[in-house]
Order: structure tokens, then C-alpha cells, then sequence
């Protein structure tokens, strides 16, 4: 028969079995589709040498007016905001002591020492910074304790421990001579609390961080309750931020290095929200939405209410008929799970409904217009903006939305929630890649608590890969990065990498792969013997000897094992020439794959030279 041209349709396809799905791809890894063929995604570098602790779940970049770039990071420990290099720790204070409320004790040979503050309010894992305090007299001196801490263990209602170290870092062990308590002038400032990492299912005990909330109370049954998830949005030069179910706050860029501030505690506050899920700012009208919050003049939150300030000014939340505050409340649902800014509006998402939110103007202000029930999102951040169209995720299929929802049609959405950890669906984060026309989802795959999988939509190509990437969060290149950045923390060490540079994992080769679903000749009446092959591709990295492999898979039947019969390496000095390979078999696949470092490629074609070998 000689040479056949295989080309095989743009995208990766599962549904269905390897065979059915012949003539098109069948699993990769970090490839992408651009023009109609496969390629080599891009790699990934650190941008920062400095990490974060805690895991970054929102990133948020913007421009000051003096032109200040900056990067925010909301983790599950911290708030950081990110000017030039260097990293500025600007989570909020929750509560401040009176001087000399706070008193330590330390035992001779050991580095934990208790702290006494009555009702402290604290979590295991919170941070808190001490001033004031005197030498306890022997190792343990006033400027080891002066200082941030991280929680050791709570002892009670009104003590907890630390491990006390230098400046440095290094542990600190107690002497004889450590009989103090620090004195009378010891300010403690407590950092509001920490959140969990990954979502613990059911209430009580043993769901969140031990004693959540105000010492000894039980935690709620909804998992939502357990992950710390960030809102992060400037207004203006300046950044508004709101942990899930916990206050708004305010970061001020004319005073950069101090810490963000609750609305309520600012002067001039008027009736601010004390909870809210989400904050969006209505940039066109300058108004700054809480999504889910306490209605005005109550306590207890409405997980339906919708309030936002008045215009131009994020600190006046009461509503009169001198300025543009208001609220309302969505019907349809229970609960709202997310909200993402569009261009002339704010689509908002409940358990079971998809609203607009539109600025109209005096006297109602916002209108929120049902646009579908029966669709939602997997987690409060698994709807993105690409070219001024909302791709959005929920438990059971990918959706687009362009002032209507409609399914998006994918060709592996079995082998996404086929394999998707539901527990931790709250961990679902949708990113824009638009330098190459791509949105995706990072989610957490099965027997897995973290982002450990990655989906991508090509909206131009139509075109569906996948890859096993772990990142926790993503944002698109845009007002302070050039490229993509992501973040990912291991061992509570988080780290920013830069995106789409290169063709490595940070410094190390990237493995990348993609393969083909099983092909045959005369619909498998016959074996298929293939003896040659010619290759079509271009490196496009900087590596001086790339080298791409050619495998050819078989077996007999649709449930058979793969056996790869034969393999060759292809490289830039072979001139791309006929390659003798040898595969017998009455289903065959073919696999393209790269190991080496520095290495990009592209991808045409296939053409094998395919005989009929008789039956069996």
C-alpha cells in the first residue's frame, strides 16, 4: 500500500473507547493544539526566589497611578502583596491586646513556651507578633520574643503555646534563668485566623482546624464552611480583599507597607458589612459589591443578600437618597456560590441559578435578572472572562456563557468527572491563558486533596487537552506580568512561576507527550504490518540535539494490552529522513514523545508505510 498520511483531528478525545474514537488523539500530556495540529506547551520558571506560606488561592495584579505594578497573593495562612520583588505581609489584625494583658512561661531545657491571654480567641496554625515584652531572664530575651509567631498548640480558652526561636529562625531552648513572664508592657497582635488547605466533609470535631471560630464550637456541615478562599479586587489604586465568610478589608496603596484594615475599623465607615462570600468591584460604576453578606442593620449573614456601598466610596454601605448604596436579594437557590465581573455586568451563580447583575442607574441602582436555574459552579472560582465570553464549571459539564448559558460540548468531560474528587471540588480554579486562545480548570483528581490535573479548551480550535499539572492558582498576563503567572505551595512553601517561557519545569526537562486512539486496516478484518515511517515536525526550542520518539503501540482486540513493538528516535540531525520501524497487529496507535531538556516542537502529519499482513 505504501506511505498512508494520517491526520488526525485537532484535540484530545475520550469519550467513548480508544477504537471508536480512531482517526483523532487519545491522551497527552502538556500539548496543546494550535492551526489544527499538536504542540509542546510552554514551560515554567520561579519569578520570584522569595516563596509565600500557606496555599494561594486567588492572585490579583493591577497598576497604581504613579504606575506601582503589583501582584496580590491570598493564601490559606497569609495575605501578600508583591511590589518589585519583594513580598509584603499584609494580612489583616484581627485583635490587639492591652499592654501587659499577655504574659509567658517558659521551663528550663525546653523551646516551648505558653502564652497567657484570656480569651485569645486563637486557632492552631494563627499567627501573632509580640512588642513590648521583657527578657524572661536567661535564654528567652526580650528579642526573642519580640516578634511573629506561628501557633504551636491551644491549651485552653485563655493560653497557647509557641516554639521560641531568634530572629533567624533557630530554636531557642529555655534556661534556669527563664523564671519571668515578660512584664507589664507585652502587646500581643493577633492576625486573623488561619483557614484550612483542603475541605473536610461533615461537621463537628473533626471537620476544619480544632476549635474554628470561637474556642470550643463546632464547625458547620457544609464543606464551604472549611476552605479558606481569598476575593481579591482593586478599587482603584487601592486593593479591597474578603476571605470566604469572613469580613471586607481594605489595603491602602498610599501607605504601602502597612497591613490591610476591616471597613469597620476605618474612620469614616458607615454600616459595612461584618461577612460576606465574595466582594466584586463594578468598575464602570465604581461601586463595590458584597456578594452573600448581612443584610444592612443585622448580624447574621444572608447567604442571598447582595449589598453594595455607595458610588466612589467603598466606606458608606447605608443606603439613603443622598448616595447610590442599596441591596437585594436573590430568590432562586440557597445559597450563592460565586460571582465573576463581564463586561456591562456581573454574572452571579447560587446552588441551583445563573443571574446578571446590571448598574441601571437611580433609583434602583442594580438589577440581578434571572438568566437559568439548574446550573451553578463547583467552587466559587471556577468561572473565567476570555475575550468578553464566561466559561464556567459546575458538577457536570463545562458551559459557556455569552448572555446565555449553553453547554459547551467536550470531548473528555467522562474522563474529567469520571476521575474528579468531588470532596474537594471547592478547589476548582479556572484560569484564561489568552495569549493562546485557552481557558481551563485545575481540579483535584481522585485520591487526590489538591489541584493536581489540569483541563484546557481551546475557544478558537474548538479543541480539548489535557496534562497533570498541579497549580492552586492562575492569572492570565495582564497589568503588572507580562506572561502568566501561577502559584503552587508544597510543604507550606508557595512559590510564583512565570508561564509560557521556555520549554522546562522550572530548570528540569518537561516530559510531554500525546498519542493516538487504535487505527486499522480494513476495519480490523485484516493485521496491519507497518515497516516505515516518516516523520513531520520542527523543533522549536533552544536545545542544540532535540529529540522527539516515535512508538508504535498494538494489540489484537479493543480490551487487549498495549505492547510497544517498535520505537525510534527522530532528532534535528536525521534530516526527518524514512525511518525503518516494525509493528505487527490488528490495532496499532502511535505515541510522539519528548524527555529532553530545552526542548519545543510542532507537529504535522503521520505517514506510515501500512501493508495488509493477512488474518487471524
Amino acid at each position: 500500500m505504501g506511505l498512508q498520511r494520517f491526520n488526525f483531528k485537532s484535540g484530545i478525545y475520550k469519550e467513548g473507547t480508544a477504537y471508536s474514537n480512531e482517526g483523532r488523539f487519545f491522551d497527552a500530556n502538556f500539548v496543546r493544539f494550535r492551526s489544527g495540529f499538536p504542540e509542546k506547551m510552554g514551560g515554567w520558571v520561579k519569578k520570584y526566589t522569595s516563596s509565600f506560606i500557606g496555599t494561594c488561592r486567588k492572585i490579583k495584579q493591577w497598576v497604581s497611578l504613579t504606575g506601582t505594578k503589583y501582584i496580590a497573593l491570598g493564601t490559606t495562612k497569609k495575605t501578600y502583596i508583591i511590589q518589585g520583588t519583594t513580598f509584603v505581609d499584609v494580612t489583616p489584625i484581627r485583635a490587639t491586646t492591652s499592654a501587659g494583658d499577655a504574659t509567658f512561661s517558659a521551663s528550663n531545657g525546653s523551646s516551648t513556651v505558653t502564652v497567657n491571654e484570656t480569651g485569645h480567641n486563637a486557632v492552631q496554625g494563627d499567627f501573632v507578633t509580640f512588642s513590648g515584652a521583657a527578657s524572661l531572664g536567661g535564654n528567652v530575651t526580650a528579642e526573642v520574643l519580640n516578634q511573629e509567631y506561628e501557633i504551636l498548640a491551644i491549651s485552653s480558652s485563655n493560653a497557647f503555646t509557641i516554639t521560641a526561636k531568634d530572629t533567624s529562625g533557630v530554636t531557642v531552648t529555655a534556661n534556669a534563668s527563664d523564671s519571668g513572664n515578660g512584664g507589664s508592657s507585652t502587646v500581643a497582635a493577633f492576625q486573623i485566623s488561619i483557614g484550612e488547605d483542603v475541605a473536610v466533609p461533615g461537621g463537628g470535631w473533626g471537620a476544619g482546624t480544632w476549635s474554628s471560630g470561637t474556642w470550643g464550637t463546632a464547625v458547620g456541615d457544609d464543606v464551604t464552611n472549611t476552605l479558606r478562599l481569598w476575593s481579591l479586587d482593586n478599587f482603584g489604586e487601592d486593593l479591597v480583599m474578603n476571605p470566604r465568610l469572613g469580613g471586607i478589608y481594605l489595603w491602602d496603596a498610599t501607605n504601602p507597607t502597612t497591613r490591610a484594615k476591616e471597613l469597620s475599623t476605618i474612620v469614616g465607615a458607615i454600616d459595612p458589612p461584618s461577612e460576606s462570600l465574595q466582594i466584586v468591584v463594578s468598575t464602570q460604576d465604581r461601586h463595590v459589591l458584597a456578594i452573600g453578606c448581612n443584610p444592612f442593620g443585622e448580624s447574621n449573614i444572608d447567604l442571598m443578600q447582595i449589598r453594595w456601598c455607595a458610588q466612589e466610596n467603598v466606606l458608606d454601605w447605608r443606603p439613603s437618597t443622598r448616595n447610590t448604596a442599596g441591596d437585594l436579594r436573590l430568590s432562586v437557590g440557597s445559597t450563592i456560590v460565586g460571582a465573576l465581573r463581564g463586561r456591562q455586568e456581573t454574572a452571579i451563580w447560587t446552588d441551583n441559578a445563573l443571574y446578571s447583575l446590571q448598574f441601571v442607574g437611580a433609583p434602583f441602582i442594580f438589577r440581578a435578572t434571572l438568566i437559568t436555574d439548574g446550573v451553578s459552579l463547583i467552587s466559587p472560582n471556577a468561572a473565567i472572562v476570555a475575550n468578553n465570553v464566561m466559561y464556567f464549571m459546575d458538577r457536570h459539564n463545562f458551559y459557556v456563557y455569552t448572555g446565555v448559558a449553553q453547554v459547551l460540548p467536550c470531548t473528555v468531560r467522562a474522563f474529567i468527572f469520571d476521575n474528579l474528587n468531588d470532596v474537594q471540588g471547592q478547589q476548582v480554579t479556572a484560569f484564561a491563558n489568552t495569549g493562546y486562545n485557552e481557558v481551563g480548570w485545575f481540579y483535584p483528581s481522585t485520591g487526590s486533596t489538591v489541584c493536581d490535573k489540569m483541563v484546557v479548551y481551546n475557544y478558537v480550535e474548538q479543541a480539548w487537552s489535557i496534562s497533570e499539572l498541579a497549580r492552586d492558582s492562575w492569572d492570565d498576563a495582564g497589568a503588572s506580568a507580562e506572561l502568566p503567572v501561577a502559584v503552587k505551595t508544597s510543604n507550606d512553601a508557595g512559590y510564583v512561576y512565570e508561564h509560557e517561557t521556555g520549554f522546562n519545569d522550572d530548570g528540569q526537562p518537561l516530559s510531554a507527550f500525546i498519542e493516538t486512539a487504535d487505527f486499522d486496516v480494513a476495519d480490523g478484518d485484516r493485521f496491519a504490518f507497518v515497516r516505515r515511517l516518516l516523520p513531520d515536525l520542527s523543533f522549536v526550542g533552544t536545545s542544540t540535539n532535540p529529540t522527539l520518539t516515535y512508538s508504535l503501540k498494538s494489540r489484537n482486540n479493543s480490551d487487549g494490552t498495549l505492547t510497544t513493538q517498535s520505537s525510534v528516535d527522530v532528532s534535528n540531525t536525521t534530516d526527518f529522513a524514512m525511518t525503518n520501524v516494525r509493528a505487527r497487529a490488528r490495532q496499532m496507535r502511535v505515541r510522539i514523545e519528548s524527555t529532553d531538556e530545552d526542548n519545543g516542537w510542532r507537529l504535522g502529519d503521520v505517514r506510515l508505510d501500512v501493508r495488509v499482513d493477512g488474518r487471524r
